[in-house]
């Protein structure tokens, strides 16, 4: 069958390339690496009205990281440190991730994404960490703080197998707001060493194998093992729809 196809959530941000500077769809190409390199065929996700159409299309849905979420959809007054909100992002993407859910598609939330699933669950944000905690390092770049994993989570099941207690790892991080309170349905996966929420899933995913989401940034790591789970539920994904659509045909 053909490689699972794998949505990605895109930026709408000023951009030079050559003789021209415009406002671009744009995604580091670290993401869309480390979708190849574990057989998915990435396709960028414009934030644009009515984007979720093109979901029947796609096997899997990575939230990608950006700025920050409006705070008004989770009903809190803008703290002077929140920035770089785009509204039409913001849309776009809770609408993707509503119709992904609904439609059972594997996904996966990156730092942003991890936020907008929370906040799309009815959860809040935290709407600035001091930059004390490690979790914010100068602009431009990627920190690196612990995170310790809850044993049986999915999460858990990818990065250490074969863990039966809490285990601790290195990961890349650039954010400043996390997690407050926690969406309906979401599970706490795994806390930095202030207890700082870094990793939820959806405890009960219903029609979809995959709902992860991580307050760090996979696409920046060596490890590519979160990226590769995701696109390997899409493909599972992807062969169960073609094997359904087999069986109804004449």
């Amino acid at each position: 069958m053909t490689p699972p196809i794998i949505g990605l959530s895109a930026y709408a941000e000023p951009a030079r390339w050559g003789a021209w500077d415009a406002r671009a769809s744009l995604l580091p190409t670290t993401y869309t690496e480390q979708v190849v390199a574990a057989g998915g065929i990435p396709v960028l996700l414009p934030p644009i009205p009515g984007v979720q159409a093109a979901l029947p299309r796609l096997d899997g849905l990575i939230l990608t990281g950006g700025g920050d979420i409006d705070p008004f959809l989770y009903g809190a007054v803008p703290h002077p440190r929140t920035s770089r909100v785009c509204r039409e992002r913001d849309d776009a993407e809770r609408a993707l991730l509503t119709s992904a859910l609904a439609g059972g598609l594997p996904v996966l939330g990156i730092c942003r994404g991890l936020q907008m699933l929370n906040v799309t669950l009815g959860g809040t944000l935290c709407q600035h960490l001091e930059p004390s905690g490690g979790h914010t390092p100068p602009p431009g770049t990627f920190g690196t703080h612990q995170v310790t994993l809850t044993p049986g989570t999915a999460l858990a099941g990818i990065l250490c197998p074969a863990a039966s207690a809490p285990v601790t790892i290195d990961v890349p991080t650039a954010h400043h707001q996390a997690i407050e309170r926690l969406g309906a349905g979401l599970a706490v996966t795994a806390r930095a060493g202030d207890g700082v929420i870094e990793a939820v899933e959806l405890a009960d995913p219903g029609g979809a194998a995959f709902v992860v989401g991580v307050q760090w940034h996979p696409e920046a790591s060596p490890d590519p093992r979160l990226i590769a789970a995701l696109v390997s539920a899409a493909g599972d994904r992807h062969r169960e729809v073609g094997i359904r659509a087999a069986s109804h045909s004449p």
